[in-house]
């Protein structure tokens, strides 16, 4: 299996209104060191997983959605507490929806909260 990564960070503020949540249920700021992975078999015809470049670009249109924003205010996540798993899941399906990813069989997004803390979520797709 081969796998290509590419990496970029995003800044935005949000809240998690659940008492689980204690004080990170109010509103605060986050950064995220952003790590996409793309996963498949074998290599296409020009020897790569995917073009390193166009990942790296795509990685950044989708982050910058989100960047210096507000997430609590975007109609995209009205009604969804947007912990770090669900943050991760959102960009690997923007990622899936705005590139060509035929012969990928699997996209994990990796989203560091901080050196000692991450969450990652990884999107199987039939390739």
């Amino acid at each position: 299996m081969f796998r290509l990564t590419v990496r970029d960070h995003v800044m935005v503020a949000h809240s998690l209104p659940d008492p689980f949540f204690g004080p990170a249920a109010g509103l605060h700021g986050a950064t995220f060191v952003v790590e996409a992975t793309f996963e498949r078999p074998d290599l296409d015809e020009h020897g790569v997983v995917v073009d390193i470049g166009e990942a790296t670009t795509r990685l950044s249109e989708v982050l910058g959605r989100l960047n210096y924003r507000n997430l609590d205010e975007l109609e995209e996540f009205r009604g969804v507490l947007t912990t770090t798993e669900r943050l991760a899941q959102h960009i690997a399906s923007g990622l899936d929806e705005t590139m060509d990813l035929t012969g990928i069989t699997a996209v994990e997004v990796l989203l560091r909260e901080n050196p000692d803390a991450w969450a990652s979520y990884r999107l199987k797709r039939d390739g």
